[in-house]
């Protein structure tokens, strides 16, 4: 099998397992009792606190431990909301190829009485900084912006939309979860003022993931109960996948560099090969786009058959979001970037790892090709 579905989920690394058993087997005490369990277990807890904030350019008090990417964004949204309605600001700036977990988050509090604006992008996929500036008004409580697209891969320039929020006064969030451990990240220096990552994307475990939250702010509770989290998050701390993510951000970090280079050479041999099918359409900028994706349309057919055919061959991809998997609409990233319903419906999205050789770099092109025309011939078929 080869694996080409990174951007839905990563295979979990050797170092955040060996990291996570210790967990389970010595270090198993509840981090918020005061025996001498639970506080081996509280320092294992604040060590990866330290770790993770040490991969962002944070401090540790910043870093709140949350499920995942789509829980830390809720409450990055509703942090920022309240904030804003409480000094009688609620215009919201967001872009139209944001995770549905933005999209939606923001659709709930439009019926709450905010404003929402919807940035467009062009077909490259990629908004500027000037597009912020200009949508900003006096009653702008937050700009929310993800650092790379989940679907084309495009990196938003986040420094830049950060500078111009912080000349502004506007609370800056980006939804990191694809760049984090694949992109540099430094929240002070890019003027982020809420961050979301999730650890299962950078061979970390699944159902954990942070919301960073600079020190001037207090997040809004979505979970009420115990005092965990300086009373921000209730519940017990998931230590164990807490430990795996520290020990997985903190390799994805060390190794980003080498990783990019090599699958930066891979990625580009894709997109060359799948550029030389007929009605093949690169969706997103050509280079500035994570390294490992590759996100194409072919007119003519329908992505979902083209994946199950892939996955017959031993190849498995996706033609878009994770969370959006067996929804009947296309793609609403690749509508907002111009695409055709079509064409939408046409897509495929291969996220590669470190892993994958040139062989079978080969054997994707060549069997893309080759499905794609066997799909369209049989199209043209009369009945």
């Amino acid at each position: 099998m080869i694996y080409a579905d990174n951007a839905a989920t990563t295979k979990l690394s050797e170092t955040a397992l060996e990291a996570m058993l210790p967990c389970y087997r010595e270090y198993f005490g509840n981090p918020s009792s005061v025996c001498a369990a639970g506080q081996d277990a509280k320092r294992l807890l604040e060590n990866a606190r330290r770790q993770i904030a040490g991969c962002l350019g944070a401090e540790a008090r910043e870093i709140i431990f949350t499920s995942g990417g789509s829980e830390s964004d809720n409450q990055a949204l509703r942090t920022a909301a309240a904030i804003g309605a409480a000094s009688g600001k609620k215009h919201i700036i967001s872009t139209a190829i944001e995770h549905h977990a933005i999209l939606r988050t923001l659709d709930a509090l439009r019926q709450e009485g905010f404003r929402i604006t919807l940035l467009d992008v062009p077909e490259s996929g990629i908004l500027s900084a000037e597009q912020v500036d200009e949508a900003i008004c006096p009653d702008t409580a937050l700009v929310s912006v993800m650092y790379a697209n989940n679907e084309i891969g495009t990196i938003q320039p986040v420094a830049e939309i950060g500078e111009v929020c912080r000349q502004r006064g506007v609370l800056f969030h980006t939804d990191a979860v694809q760049a984090a451990g694949h992109l540099p990240i430094d929240v002070k220096a890019q003027q982020i003022g809420l961050l979301s990552l999730s650890a299962h994307k950078f061979h970390g475990p699944k159902g954990i993931g942070i919301l960073y939250a600079k020190k001037e702010i207090r997040p809004a509770r979505l979970i009420c109960g115990g005092g965990q989290e300086r009373g921000v998050r209730a519940g017990t701390e998931n230590l164990p996948a807490i430990a795996g993510m520290a020990a997985a951000l903190t390799e994805s970090v060390r190794n980003m560099a080498d990783d990019a280079a090599i699958l930066t050479q891979r990625r580009d041999r894709l997109i060359a090969g799948l550029s030389r099918i007929p009605d093949s359409f690169l969706n997103g900028d050509p280079a500035r786009r994570l390294p490992s994706n590759v996100n194409f349309s072919f007119d003519g057919i329908e992505g979902e058959t083209l994946l199950i055919l892939l996955s017959e061959a031993g190849i498995c991809a996706s033609s878009g979001s994770a969370c959006a998997s067996g929804s009947a609409e296309p793609s609403h990233v690749l509508r907002a970037i111009g695409r055709s319903t079509q064409l939408a419906r046409g897509s495929l999205r291969l996220t590669i790892g470190t892993d994958i050789t040139d062989d079978e770099i080969g054997y994707i092109i060549r069997t893309v090709t080759e499905t794609v025309a066997g799909l369209r011939n049989a199209g043209r078929r009369p009945f």
